[in-house]
């Protein structure tokens, strides 16, 4: 597999973190998820299947063997130092100051292994006045200027629907971890890698940016339309909604062909791309006039024989059923001992030589104490008296 052998150790909680070691494991990597005594937050978030396992933990760890330590407890730190010395990779996503508190910072653990990667996932990185906030994905999508961007034309600002910063950090961190250990390749040394929820907000806002910057204008809401093309958004069958990218003059030529608009080619509101973006709201208007009398499924068939860029409108249940779904093997299922069978959303990255595997599912609390414990040298004496001490499970 394309991470075999790269041993990675996973002190994160809930979603970013988790997400990116996920990935990781998935192509190969070794992973160790470090978690307190009583369990990481989301063992304990809605959707619980059994005590202890819910459908939020096994989204997002799976191919990962799990530990406890109780990391306030110098034995606990002790442990983690040793596995540290062991591994490639730490990621955390402790608030900034934390872990240096708890003797697990990046200082201290390259002092004992110069080649550690160390990721930390903040909610605002590392330095700057924000610091030492808190961060959630609501609040780095309304501060990086995602939810002011997102909703109704005229309408309240809406958060995006699945958490973009939670797991544009995750992504963001992947890439950082994996540059980190190609310098490390010439340089034979780690490094510290830094990035955040609001950051990845930022960086997936680049035309918003852009277009603020270059027109002085402030990026406004526009529901499903795009910011620099159209038409290229949703409009109204009889039956629901599908989406249309009729986005240069030659589809919009064969657009208003099959609505039977071509008169509107030659006027001159609609005559460049420009013209139509400023002009969107009565394409709009033009163009539903016609739609919302024929289904989905009728406007979608003539947009593909035409060669026009067009879908429906799904629910998750709808797109988790489509055949496209199916054949790309994006839906896997796995034997979880306490919660049978599970389905979990594959990798989407497919590799042709040494593709991401589904090898084993996320771990019970503490279920790799005593072997991870065992690999660093622990006898089943000194194990007992850890666990007697609660520095594990």
């Amino acid at each position: 597999m394309a991470l075999e052998g790269l041993r990675v150790i996973d002190q994160t909680q809930i979603l970013a973190g988790p997400f990116c070691s996920m990935l990781l494991a998935d192509m190969g990597a070794e992973v160790i998820k470090v978690e307190p005594c009583e369990g990481e937050h989301s063992r304990q978030a809605e959707l619980p299947i059994v005590p202890g396992v819910s459908a939020a933990f096994l989204a997002v760890n799976r191919n990962k063997r799990g530990i406890t330590l109780d990391l306030k407890q110098p034995e606990g730190v002790t442990v983690l130092h040793q596995l540290a010395a062991t591994a490639d990779v730490m990621v955390e996503n402790y608030r900034p100051g934390v872990a240096q508190r708890l003797g697990v910072d990046y200082e201290r653990l390259k002092a004992i292994n110069p080649r550690l990667i160390y990721c930390s996932i903040s909610g605002f990185g590392q330095t700057g006045p924000y610091a030492s906030r808190r961060g959630l994905d609501l609040v780095a999508q309304g501060m990086s200027g995602i939810m002011s961007a997102t909703g109704a034309e005229g309408g309240r600002p809406v958060k995006v629907g699945v958490p973009i910063t939670d797991l544009g950090a995750g992504l963001f961190a992947v890439f950082g971890i994996l540059c980190a250990v190609r310098a490390r390749r010439v340089t034979g040394r780690g490094q510290f890698v830094d990035t955040s929820l609001f950051e990845a907000g930022l960086a997936l806002s680049a035309w918003e940016a852009t277009e603020y910057w270059y027109t002085g204008a402030i990026p406004k809401r526009l529901g499903t339309a795009h910011r620099l093309n159209a038409p290229y958004q949703a409009f109204r069958a009889s039956d629901g909604y599908f989406t249309v990218g009729a986005s240069n003059n030659k589809l919009w030529s064969l657009f208003t062909g099959i609505l039977g608009l071509a008169r509107l080619v030659e006027d001159p509101r609609f005559s460049g791309v420009g013209d139509r973006v400023r002009n969107r709201a009565q394409i709009e208007a033009l163009v539903e006039q016609v739609t919302r009398d024929q289904p989905r499924a009728h406007w979608l068939a003539a947009c593909e024989a035409a060669g026009i860029p067009a879908g429906p409108i799904n629910n998750v249940a709808e797109a988790l059923a489509d055949p496209h779904v199916q054949a790309r093997g994006m839906v896997e299922e796995y034997q979880h001992p306490q919660a049978g069978r599970v389905k979990t959303l594959a990798n989407p990255v497919k590799l042709s030589k040494s593709p991401a595997k589904l090898r084993k599912p996320p771990p019970l609390l503490g279920e790799h104490n005593d072997e991870v414990l065992r690999e660093l040298g622990y006898t089943e004496s000194r194990i007992a008296e850890l666990r007697a001490h609660k520095v594990i499970g």
